[in-house]
């Protein structure tokens, strides 16, 4: 495993971060497709193992229990400075409202480190960008939970380049805490991040944490091919359904690259991603071992610029999709 700075922050982090939606009980939620605590345990102890020690869940990932399963696992398998951990804070829960308001946040910050189990997080973002609430409310609360010592530093997810602009400069206005991450939807069908946001984060040295690295598993298996996630996914069909067409092509590079150099396509797919200097950790998901093999192997595959812009001349321009 590789390791680098957050951004411009103290924290290690390594090249591969463990996105922990797929860990939560398939009960609670609204994923039925996610793994239990027996299932999820052995799948965190391999990516620790690997080198893995970036952890990325939500509070209402599984209405609380990826948080839940993640921090037990994370306390029984590792110390708590050996790994980074972040969450997010927005979403509806049970007992909590969506939006970033001051009571919203305090309210969220706490029940997160409850059910981690720990006495702070080291990225707490915002899942998305609040329209009802005044930017300058959400970020002195953030601000004041980082100055509480509940959450080392402040990222951010998914929202346009002039949201996180304003973000930031207002940060800077009143002195508050700054986002140091931007935790956005990037892969090979869906590039629009480059054009504004990715210029952005690179200017302000903001890390990029890609979401859905590998399109929901679509640039990892022929196209068309479906899997039982894939089938109740309804989430991922408002992000890539209306592109099929043009994306299956991207799809197709990816699987004759791979077959040449006798590697999985989830490894070029990811290869490609860590090839991008804007890019720091790309987030995977995984479900099986196997997985998890793919995405270290990735860390250490370099594709040649004849490979990159194979992969890249098939991409046309996208709705931008995922910020709600």
């Amino acid at each position: 495993m590789k390791y680098l700075k957050l951004g411009n922050t103290d924290l290690n982090i390594s090249r591969i971060c463990l996105g922990c939606m797929t860990y939560g009980e398939p009960s609670r939620g609204n994923h039925a497709w996610t793994l239990p605590e027996e299932s999820s345990r052995p799948l965190i102890k391999q990516a620790l193992d690997a080198g893995i020690k970036f952890f990325d869940t939500s509070n209402n990932y599984s209405d609380g229990s990826s948080e839940e399963i993640v921090g037990r696992a994370l306390r029984d398998f590792a110390r708590r400075d050996e790994v980074v951990i972040a969450t997010k804070v927005y979403n509806a829960m049970s007992n909590l409202e969506r939006g970033l308001s001051r009571p919203k946040i305090m309210q969220s910050i706490d029940d997160s480190l409850r059910r981690l189990g720990t006495d702070y997080v080291d990225l707490l973002q915002i899942h998305r960008w609040d329209y009802e609430t005044p930017i300058e409310e959400t970020l002195e609360a953030l601000h004041d939970v980082v100055k509480a010592g509940k959450a080392r530093y402040i990222g951010a997810s998914s929202m346009y380049a002039w949201q996180f602009a304003k973000a930031l400069y207002t940060a800077d206005l009143h002195g508050w805490t700054r986002f140091v991450s931007m935790q956005d939807q990037y892969n090979l069908i869906q590039r629009e991040e480059e054009r504004e946001m990715h210029p952005l984060c690179a200017a302000e040295g903001i890390a990029v944490l890609p979401w859905s690295p590998l399109a929901r598993g679509r640039l990892t298996r022929p196209w068309g091919e479906t899997t039982a996630r894939l089938v109740s996914d309804l989430y991922g069909k408002t992000l890539y359904d209306a592109t099929e067409g043009v994306d299956a092509l991207i799809a197709e590079r990816v699987a004759t690259i791979a077959e040449e150099r006798g590697v999985s396509r989830a490894q070029i797919a990811l290869a490609w991603l860590l090839s991008k200097p804007v890019v720091t950790a790309p987030i995977i998901g995984a479900s099986r071992s196997e997985h998890l093999v793919d995405a270290l192997a990735a860390v250490d595959l370099e594709l040649t610029s004849q490979e990159i812009a194979e992969l890249e001349t098939a991409y046309v321009p996208h709705h931008v999709v995922g910020f709600e």
